[in-house]
């Protein structure tokens, strides 16, 4: 039977696998910081043959060209794709060897135009499918990040194409899609399982249980929300092929040095808890704390190409967030600075604000709040009166905004910990609600609109 390996990248919603015999290995959609892929084939002793993309990814920047290079396995990539490297080019129908496996090409467009799954099987047991950005665990990848004239062509080749790789396998295929564990890949009734098989897929997904094309591709479209920026250029860097990957410690930065790159308007980012940046942070400086969705609000809001420095709590905390920025291809970081604000900038001005709940708010009806969720989640439920700025808007709309006190709501308080930053950092008065929506209450209960 093929053995299967799950790196899971949570911080993404992705993951990369590992399907070996016991000897050889097929290494599928890897993430960029390869060291956890090469940790995986050195424990179990094994040799990597072939190293598949199902498709070039919009949403990291992958580490197959170089796992490939310092393998010296195929590097397999759609043969329609244009590509700066020399890759091993590849086909529907195509069948590839890996040890004792077998390796079957089926072309799957609709997530991208080019997009391939990969079934692998050998002589004892089930196949095993490998759906990239194409079936997902409850639905399929989005289909609106090629070109948005052509979501509907894509959408509708989506929907065949998931049909047509389910009728290849048997139900009791495992499937290992790359995308839907959160995502912005993911759309529809995407659910994060831990596993599934082609005959679950059969009885839920929204591909296969709705027999009505045009009702399918209706709701799909229907459904798609924004996507971060800075999917704008991962793909032209997968084509281009990602530069050698680089975890290493930035350079340290002083205190003279942190004072002047954060007078000249640079990003300087803190890392540490939004509760501990509330309490106390460098005038200047932008929290946002190291959390799951770190690098996707990061890279979100981040003009491509500004300098930036980390300021962290211990030096873990630097490592940890310089390996999830680099699978977005933000390698060049300025330095790096480790303590508490006192102690990495003593000459540079403190600041602090107030962090609440829910409960605080609704005795405070006078408040000016600020939604910093997306359209779609406040089309969902939102406060009545309350002020709209997504995240991902606000610092091009942050000079709409009312003169007053604003208190700042997401759904979690991560979110709003981060806009809070950006709008002290602006010179605003801000309260932090650090609360889940949930406990809104009657503050939205009454107002379920647009």
């Amino acid at each position: 039977m093929v053995n299967v390996e799950v790196l899971v990248t949570d911080e993404l919603g992705d993951r990369s696998y590992v399907a070996h015999d016991g000897r050889a290995a097929v290494v599928i959609d890897p993430q960029r910081d390869i060291d956890r892929v090469q940790s995986i084939l050195t424990e179990l002793g094994l040799r990597c043959t072939l190293v598949l993309e199902t498709h070039i990814h919009n949403d990291y920047v992958s580490g197959g060209l170089e796992l490939a290079t310092r393998t010296g396995a195929a590097y397999v990539v759609g043969g329609t794709e244009e590509v700066a490297f020399d890759r091993r080019a590849v086909s529907d129908g195509d069948e590839l060897a890996a040890g004792r496996m077998t390796v079957n090409v089926v072309a799957t467009p609709g997530h991208t135009e080019g997009h391939l799954s990969y079934i692998v099987s050998d002589q004892e047991g089930s196949p095993v499918v490998f759906s990239g950005g194409s079936l997902l665990f409850g639905s399929v990848g989005r289909t609106d990040l090629v070109d948005p004239d052509r979501v509907h062509e894509l959408t509708r080749a989506q929907y065949r194409s998931a049909r047509r790789l389910v009728a290849l396998v048997p139900d009791d295929a495992a499937l290992f899609p790359t995308h839907g564990f959160g995502s912005f890949c993911s759309t529809g009734a995407a659910v994060g399982d831990s596993s599934s098989t082609i005959g679950r897929e059969r009885q839920r997904n929204d591909a296969l249980v709705t027999d009505d094309e045009d009702d399918f591709v209706g709701r799909l479209v229907a459904g798609l929300t924004t996507y971060p920026s800075y999917y704008a250029h991962m793909a032209p860097l997968n084509r281009a092929g990602p530069a050698r990957v680089d975890l290493s410690v930035p350079r340290a930065t002083d205190p003279e040095e942190l004072a002047r790159r954060i007078s000249a308007g640079e990003w300087v980012v803190d890392l540490r808890s939004q509760t501990a940046y509330a309490a106390e942070h460098l005038a200047g400086t932008i929290g946002i704390s190291l959390a799951q969705h770190f690098s996707v609000n990061l890279g979100w809001l981040l003009p491509w190409g500004t300098p930036l420095t980390l300021l962290g709590e211990d030096p873990k905390q630097i490592s940890d967030a310089r390996r999830q920025l680099v699978r977005l291809g933000i390698d060049d970081l300025a330095g790096a600075a480790v303590g508490t604000p006192s102690v990495v900038a003593p000459d540079i001005e403190r600041r602090t604000y107030r962090v609440t709940d829910f409960a605080d708010l609704r005795r405070h009806s006078e408040a000016v709040v600020l939604d910093v969720r997306r359209d779609d989640e406040r089309g969902e439920s939102h406060i009545a009166g309350s002020v709209h700025v997504p995240l991902h808007l606000l610092l091009e709309r942050i000079d709409t905004l009312p003169c007053d006190t604003l208190w700042v709501h997401c759904v979690s308080g991560y979110r709003a910990s981060i806009a809070a930053s950006l709008l002290d950092r602006a010179g605003r008065d801000v309260v932090l609600i650090d609360d889940d929506f949930a406990n809104a209450g009657r503050l939205a209960d009454h107002d379920t609109g647009g």
